[in-house]
């Protein structure tokens, strides 16, 4: 071959190969946004109860090595609250509290999928998965002062269901649980530090919340070689 075609066919040899790299690692790639409600369990509210889902919102970014298998970066913020007022418990309503708390959140967790999503061969455009991993969350109680700490570690948890609606658009429906270490979420909490058993908390209960939250996310699939 003369050297008047040996450039081009260099250059389009070494075009084709880092665009397939690239190309194999783009489709690995995923970013997306969601948007839902916290909902919150703790003193005020002992069990998870639909009228206390407050609006909340993420941005992630998903890494999928294989089929199988997913990794995913996310930052939420939003609102928990509740209010004594609407529990049935004659204890709760004349106790009378209630409160909200806006929160952020950084997770990093892994997902489990059931259905090999997204298959070359043997495409699979939707799966169930079940997902776990750790977080960061940092709080702010509607009170004038607060004498504790307001950030926590999380274990967020849950499930869901992605599907592919056309390339390279992605939506997903998913729940989890965010399991903290701290029972000053609703600002009653801790070791008691009044005798007024109305002003009291349960101290062996930790305050946790919970995320539903719709989604839709975009993967990287092709980049052209100039």
């Amino acid at each position: 071959m003369s050297r008047r075609y040996l450039l081009p066919v260099l250059v389009a040899g070494i075009c084709f190969f880092v665009t397939s790299g690239t190309t194999l690692f783009a489709q690995k790639i995923e970013i997306g946004a969601g948007l839902g409600g916290f909902n919150y369990k703790g003193d005020i509210s002992p069990s998870v109860k639909a009228r206390f889902f407050e609006p909340a919102g993420s941005l992630f970014f998903r890494y999928n090595p294989s089929q199988a298998l997913s990794l995913r970066a996310e930052v939420a913020g939003g609102i928990i609250g509740a209010d004594d007022k609407h529990s049935k418990d004659p204890f709760q309503q004349q106790r009378n509290r209630s409160f909200t708390t806006r929160i952020i959140e950084g997770s990093a967790v892994a997902e489990y999928n059931f259905l090999n999503f997204q298959e070359r061969r043997f495409a699979v455009n939707w799966s169930p998965y079940v997902f776990g991993g750790i977080g960061y969350s940092k709080f702010n109680p509607n009170v004038q002062t607060s004498a504790y700490k307001t950030s926590s570690f999380t274990l967020p948890y849950g499930v869901g269901i992605k599907y592919q609606i056309r390339r390279p658009w992605n939506i997903g429906i998913e729940y989890g649980a965010r399991k903290t270490f701290t029972d000053y979420l609703d600002n009653l909490g801790g070791e008691p530090t009044s005798t007024d058993k109305l002003q009291q908390g349960d101290p062996s209960l930790k305050d946790n919340y919970y995320y539903l939250r719709l989604s839709v996310s975009y993967t990287f699939y092709k980049i052209v070689c100039p």
